[in-house]
């Protein structure tokens, strides 16, 4: 079982000619509602490809019942929600304009209860985006975890930066997530990769590389027709996840998660075309070859 940590969101995109100046406005040429939030796409992810998944999250009074709700546990996904009636679900409202250029407001809603929420004993636990003292707790009661700070990476300050990288096996950020962490924690790249043991760095387009025991590995992007960016993060850790659990190699890890955001980038939504374990394997053999056998650990 993978137990995922972090926002349940509910997801609003919009479109604009342009974004305005302060204290001016302009038009929505299109807007559309996904579901969302870091720790749901990859825990919808995992349960896609098969894999046993329980969400800890927390969620307003009107989730329960939801079309989001309903989906959730249509896919197996299983729920251990901290509820806050009186609260929303977490919101996010996203406005791209023509340049590509993109402002977020954020919500977070039901997600303060983490802050005072008792964190749970897990034994195989992946930290994404959520409130930074929970997930410190989190990683110190648990037995294998992994750890994502996203674009909650700036709320981290260096004692618990300190604290959390003390207490995971696993870290996975981008290439301005792996620059904050330097500053804030005064420390090079290579001396923080050395801390964790295994890191997975992303680039975006460019790729993805693999830190581990001592070895640096490059792991390519699969080509697709993009459609939306937003959402490959969550599904590349989504498709390592499951495969790791499962046994494979951490750079077989790397490339199945490689492959299933391939597939997330083909449509807009983080959850709008998650693959199944067989569509994944498809396209691995297509793009890498056969796909190993797994390994004992």
């Amino acid at each position: 079982m993978i137990h995922v940590v972090g926002h349940t969101a509910v997801d609003h995109i919009s479109k604009v000619a342009h974004l305005p100046e302060k204290n001016c406005s302009t038009h929505i040429t299109d807007r559309q509602i996904y579901y969302g939030g870091g720790a749901a796409n990859i825990a919808a992810g995992i349960a896609s490809l098969g894999g046993e998944v329980t969400l800890v999250s927390c969620v307003g009074g009107e989730f329960a019942g939801s079309d989001y709700d309903q989906w959730l546990r249509k896919l197996g996904v299983h729920q251990q929600f901290f509820v806050v009636p009186e609260a929303h679900t977490p919101t996010a409202f996203m406005f791209t304009d023509e340049a590509g250029d993109q402002m977020t407001f954020f919500e977070w809603g039901a997600s303060k209860a983490f802050n005072k929420s008792e964190a749970p004993d897990l034994p195989f636990v992946h930290m994404a985006t959520a409130d930074p003292e929970f997930n410190c707790r989190v990683a110190e009661r648990s037995e294998f975890a992994c750890f994502d700070p996203g674009q909650d990476v700036f709320w981290y300050t260096k004692e618990q930066l300190d604290a959390i990288l003390s207490n995971i096996n696993i870290l996975f950020a981008n290439q301005h997530e792996v620059a904050h962490m330097c500053r804030t924690l005064n420390t090079s790249r290579e001396a923080l990769v050395k801390r964790v043991g295994t890191a997975i760095f992303t680039m975006s387009g460019d790729g993805s590389t693999l830190y581990s025991h001592g070895k640096e590995h490059f792991i390519p992007v699969v080509p697709v027709q993009l459609a939306d960016p937003t959402g490959a993060g969550d599904s590349y850790r989504a498709g390592f996840l499951t495969a790791y659990i499962r046994g494979y190699s951490p750079e077989t890890c790397c490339r199945i998660g490689s492959v299933t955001a391939s597939f997330v980038v083909e449509h807009v939504g983080c959850q709008t075309h998650l693959p199944t374990w067989q569509m994944m394997k498809e396209r691995f053999t297509r793009h890498f070859g056969e796909l190993p056998q797994p390994e004992h650990r």
